[in-house]
């Protein structure tokens, strides 16, 4: 196990590697921006580095830096979190020429499942399903044009490079297509550095599903289960569960072979996430056409190369901490589960509180927390950076804090997070959160029935 390694992230899951680095008795170093001066997760590492002012070009993704830090402290691995570097294939080669592990998959392998098209076309040699549409990037406006016409509208445009919800367009009529095609590659190019962007059938009646999986350098990969990350908006989450509502045991077992038969055929290592789309169920959104049902149909949408926003709710089903994991499998270690080690035992749900206004279309309200009050009891877990008085910055992401709860069956834990949500308390001049919306999204009949779908928040809320 490392002696020290430092965390090139910040906020929630900066502390919540502290914690993990604490119970193994591995010494941390946080690195900082200007802004996050007095932040709890600065205070928690045994040593903090400065390393810039508050844009993240020039502090949490200004590698020079990073390396600087660690190299300045002893640091013997970098752990990245999630967003910021964390998959930064240039950022991973970095760290091994200075003599850091990255904590994380090889440069290598995290390019191959970064650039989607790739990872598409090695998912296929892999045996997994995918959507009709294309492996390659797509180059040209009339090549998406001849593709479209050949897999039927309505399609989806996406970033090879992309993520977090981003670089995406569904397409629904042939006469949209070019300026669609455009503004996607132009949108890629700006955020990502890479314009490369594909093409596949679009569903707009579908389930996200996502597998948790651990691999070592020792032939071994488990999976932890599924969540269910359908509720979102513009292609971004903001509830999970595990496990799935309404998923059979045949089900779950062929998505778990699956998710581990793709992170085997691309050298996977440490944690990571399959994600699937499955065909949702006829009858469960009353009004839609679900159009042909193929027997519990799914298809590999991507792999992600880090730890997860969501990853607490696999944590609190199966009892493995997933950071742990990570850490021991970089330090050359192998994994401590083996798959018939893993028992998913009753259900987690997770809401993720955003400092954004839901009536002003998601707008970012950043401000003072004036006021701060997170909710506690049994069974409740609530990862978060800020304390009364804390700023939430407008360089940054709006998530202040994700609320976890268990319970031992579903209509539990539905139950204990409605009474959670109603004692989180947060208010600051300006700052509005999404705890409302998770209160009817919680309570929603469709939602307490279980297998929403991807388009259930824009069916039922004006947002």
């Amino acid at each position: 196990m490392f002696d020290k390694i430092l965390i090139a992230n910040r906020g929630e899951i900066a502390l919540r590697v502290i914690r993990t680095c604490r119970d193994l008795g591995v010494r941390t170093v946080a690195v900082y921006s200007t802004p996050d001066a007095d932040a709890r997760f600065v205070r928690a590492a045994d040593e903090a580095v400065h390393i810039g002012p508050g844009a993240p070009t020039r502090s949490y993704l200004n590698i020079p830096n990073i390396i600087g830090a660690a190299v300045k402290t002893g640091a013997e691995a970098v752990h990245p979190g999630y967003g910021f570097l964390s998959e930064d294939p240039y950022f991973a080669e970095i760290c091994a020429d200075d003599g850091i592990t990255f904590i994380g998959p090889p440069p290598d392998v995290m390019e191959s499942v970064g650039d989607k098209a790739v990872a598409r076309r090695l998912m296929t040699a892999a045996g997994l399903p995918l959507l009709p549409g294309t492996t390659e990037p797509v180059d040209s406006v009339e090549s998406a044009e001849e593709i479209a016409r050949e897999i039927g509208y309505p399609v989806i445009i996406k970033a090879a490079a992309g993520g977090g919800g981003r670089g995406i367009t569904v397409v629904r009529r042939p006469e949209d297509l070019r300026e669609a095609y455009a503004t996607t590659r132009a949108g890629a190019l700006a955020v990502f550095k890479n314009s490369a962007v594909y093409l596949e059938r679009y569903l707009p009646h579908t389930r996200h599903i996502e597998i948790q999986v651990l691999c070592d350098d020792f032939d071994g990969a488990v999976h932890l289960g599924e969540r269910d990350c359908s509720v979102q908006r513009r292609h971004q989450k903001l509830v999970e569960e595990s496990p799935g509502p309404d998923l059979t045991p045949d089900l779950r077992a062929r998505l778990g072979a699956a998710a581990v038969a793709g992170a085997r055929a691309v050298g996977y290592r440490g944690a990571g996430t399959v994600e699937f789309l499955l065909e949702a169920n006829p009858g469960t959104d009353p009004g839609t056409d679900p159009g042909p049902r193929t027997e519990d149909a799914f298809w590999f949408m991507e792999m992600n190369a880090r730890i997860q926003v969501e990853h607490p709710v696999t944590e609190l089903v199966t009892g493995v901490d997933l950071v742990a994991e990570q850490l021991r499998v970089a330090s050359g270690a192998p994994l401590t589960v083996k798959q018939d080690d893993i028992e998913v035992r009753g259900h987690a749900v997770e809401c993720r509180i955003n400092a954004e206004d839901p009536d002003r279309g998601f707008a970012p309200t950043p401000g003072l927390l004036e006021h701060y009050r997170i909710p506690g009891g049994p069974w409740v877990r609530v990862d978060t950076d800020y304390v009364p008085g804390s700023r939430v910055s407008p360089y940054y992401d709006s998530m202040i804090g994700k609320l976890i709860v268990w319970g031992p069956d579903r209509p539990t834990a539905l139950d204990r997070t409605l009474r959670a949500l109603a004692e989180f308390e947060v208010s600051g001049p300006g700052v509005h959160t999404t705890i409302g919306l998770h209160q009817e999204i919680i309570s929603h009949p469709e939602f307490r029935r279980g297998g929403v779908t991807t388009d259930f928040l824009t069916r039922h809320f004006t947002l």
